[in-house]
C-alpha cells in the first residue's frame, strides 16, 4: 500500500492552527486519500565483449534499463525470465541446441542494440521470479554473444509496497508477422513507444537511422555480408518479446529517415524475419 505524506507545508500550518487555538485540531487528511505512485527506479547496464556490468537484483514493478554500449560493436540485453525452476545453467544448455527457446525461457524484452558508445533507455514491468540477461547479437562471425559469456543472473525479489506502474506512452506499436502498425505516425521529438507482440511467435524491433537516400532494404543487406560503410546505425528499440508481452522505449526523434527491424528467426524456415518482410523504412517530421 501507499503511505500516506503530508507536505512540509501542510505539515506548518497545521501547527500554525493548533498554536492559534487549542479548541480545533489539525485537520487530517482523507483516510483513503491517494498517494504519489512510486517513481520508476532507473538501473544502468554497461556492456562491452563479452559481458554486463549490471546489478544482480532489482524489484518487482516497472524498472527502467538505462543500456550503454562500451564495447566495439553491436550489444543489446535480452531479458528472459525462468519459469518451473529452471536456472541459467539449464537456458545455456538448452541454447546449445538449434531451435526456438524452451516454454520455460520467456522473453520479456529489453533494451535493444546500439552502437559502440551509444546509449538507450526501456523498461519493462517485471513479475518477481528468476531471470537472465543475455545478448543474442551474433555479428560479426555469427555466434551469439551469450555464447562467448555475455550472460548474467538476475532476480526479481517482490515489492515490499507498491510496485512502480508501467509508464505512459503516447505512441503503441503493434508487432506481429510481419509488420510493424504504430498508432499514429511518428513525428520529430521525444516519444515513450509501447511495444507490444501481437504475433504468433516472438518478435523484436530495432530502430535504426539512415544515411539520406538509404532505406531499410539497404541496411537489412548489409546486416547479411557487412561489406563497406553501414546503411544505417542502430538506435535501440525492444529485444525479443514473446507473444503478449509489452516494453517500452524511451527515444528522441530528429527529423530524418529511419528503419523498422526484426531480426528473430522464424519458427518454421530458421530465417530472419525482415526477409519475410518485417523491415519497414518510416520518416519521422
Amino acid at each position: 500500500m501507499h503511505a500516506a505524506r503530508t507536505t512540509l507545508r501542510l505539515t506548518i500550518a497545521a501547527l500554525a492552527l493548533a498554536a492559534c487555538s487549542a479548541q480545533k485540531e489539525p485537520e487530517k487528511a482523507p483516510a483513503n486519500a491517494a498517494a504519489a505512485a512510486p517513481a520508476i527506479p532507473v538501473v544502468s547496464v554497461h556492456a562491452r565483449d563479452f559481458a554486463f556490468t549490471a546489478p544482480s537484483q532489482v524489484t518487482a514493478g516497472a524498472t527502467t534499463f538505462h543500456f550503454v554500449n562500451d564495447g566495439p560493436g553491436l550489444h543489446h540485453m535480452t531479458i528472459v525470465r525462468l519459469d518451473s525452476g529452471k536456472t541459467m545453467a539449464d537456458l545455456s544448455t538448452a541454447m546449445k541446441k538449434p531451435g526456438p527457446m524452451p516454454a520455460w525461457a520467456v522473453l520479456v524484452g529489453g533494451p535493444n542494440a546500439v552502437g559502440p558508445g551509444d546509449s538507450t533507455s526501456a523498461t519493462l514491468n517485471l513479475d518477481a521470479g528468476n531471470y537472465v540477461m543475455m545478448c543474442l547479437v551474433d555479428v560479426p562471425g555469427g555466434v551469439p554473444h551469450f555464447a562467448k559469456g555475455m550472460i548474467q543472473a538476475l532476480t526479481v525479489t517482490p515489492a515490499s509496497g507498491a510496485a512502480a506502474a508501467a509508464p505512459t506512452a503516447d505512441v503503441t506499436l503493434k508487432l506481429a508477422d510481419y509488420s510493424f502498425t504504430p498508432s499514429k505516425p511518428l513525428a520529430a521529438g521525444k516519444h515513450t513507444i509501447a511495444i507490444t507482440n501481437n504475433g504468433p511467435q516472438a518478435h523484436e524491433v530495432e530502430f535504426a537511422t539512415l544515411e539520406p537516400g538509404k532505406t531499410a532494404q539497404d541496411l537489412l543487406k548489409w546486416v547479411m555480408n557487412m561489406q563497406g560503410p553501414p546503411p544505417g546505425h542502430a538506435i535501440g528499440g525492444s529485444a525479443p518479446l514473446d507473444p503478449g508481452k509489452t516494453g517500452y522505449y524511451t527515444v528522441d526523434l530528429a527529423p530524418g529517415t529511419y528503419a523498422m527491424i526484426c531480426f528473430v528467426p522464424d519458427t518454421k524456415d530458421g530465417k530472419p524475419h525482415a526477409l519475410h518482410g518485417m523491415a519497414q523504412t518510416i520518416t519521422v517530421q
